[in-house]
């Protein structure tokens, strides 16, 4: 069970930007992304950024009415099937 208590079904998850090139690139890319993010949340008046790992910051926005929590994440692609569809018809 996760640690929030919710089943995986329950959450929602979603691509903030996509990026070529090194880890350390990479890495930067995600803190400006915690700086930046603000999913649907109107007049942030106030944004925390906790660092969980130089992969992973946890955001906390806070508008008039309400807080929101969000997690962002560096994944790398390790494996992508629709590539191998294309190189296989290549052949």
């Amino acid at each position: 069970m996760p640690v929030s208590g919710v089943s995986d079904a329950d959450q929602e998850a979603q691509r903030v930007t996509e990026f070529e090139g090194s880890a350390e690139e990479a890495e930067k890319v995600l803190l400006q992304a915690a700086h930046t993010y603000g999913h649907t949340v109107r007049k942030v008046r106030r944004r925390e950024i906790f660092e969980a790992s130089k992969r992973s910051y946890f955001i906390r926005l806070q508008n008039r009415v309400a807080t929101y929590g969000f997690l962002i994440q560096l994944a790398e692609l390790v494996h992508d099937s629709d590539t191998e569809d294309q190189d296989s018809h290549a052949a």
